[in-house]
């Protein structure tokens, strides 16, 4: 991996689009599921639908689907679409919504430096719902995530499981290494130039 700076400017993620088969039935699952709201619907390249949804008053749209899927289902597009959530409170309560929703392929990872559920949407879209961990461990980990323990019980196994990992540190430290990292790959692009 390299550390050398990208010319892109800072962006933050604002929306997924997906090539749906079955628009209603897509739809339905993420305004249910996600209690996304519908916010718009068009047609696009002469006779696709398209469906615009969102759940935040600043953003238009979140998830885009637009019909005219031809890839097999059993096409590996994409990896996986990620949400974040504020807590292992949330985290519990998506759990209860999607245990629900009959969502396939649901499953409960401790990245170390993560909390996740990852399910499958009717299409076989892999979704990844998380909340930050306060640790940061090098990268990539999985155990399981049991969401039946305290919060206090699931640090406690995340300390104990990668406290002797020579890169455990808290999130903390761990950010504000990366950002001395972007600072210096900036001082370095400056001087490049």
């Amino acid at each position: 991996m390299s550390d050398k700076s990208a010319t892109f400017p800072e962006f933050s993620m604002s929306h997924v689009g997906l090539f749906v088969f079955d628009l209603d039935r897509m739809v339905d699952f993420y305004t249910s599921t996600f209690g996304l709201l519908l916010t718009d619907t068009s047609i696009v390249r002469g006779d696709k639908r398209i469906a615009f949804m969102s759940r935040d008053p600043r953003e238009h749209h979140q998830i885009v689907l637009v019909e005219g899927r031809t890839a097999p289902l059993e096409a590996q597009l994409l990896n996986q679409i990620s949400l974040r959530v504020g807590s292992l409170d949330d985290l519990r309560e998506v759990d209860e919504i999607v245990s629900k929703s009959g969502a396939t392929g649901v499953d409960r990872s401790n990245h170390g430096n993560a909390f996740s559920i990852y399910f499958r949407d009717p299409e076989g879209n892999r979704l990844e719902v998380f909340t930050d961990s306060p640790y940061y461990v090098e990268q990539a980990v999985q155990a399981t995530l049991v969401l039946t323990c305290t919060d206090e019980e699931i640090l406690k196994q995340t300390r104990d499981q990668h406290a002797d990992h020579p890169s455990f540190s808290s999130a903390d430290e761990w950010s504000a290494r990366m950002q001395q990292r972007l600072d210096e790959a900036a001082q370095n692009k400056t001087r490049e130039a």
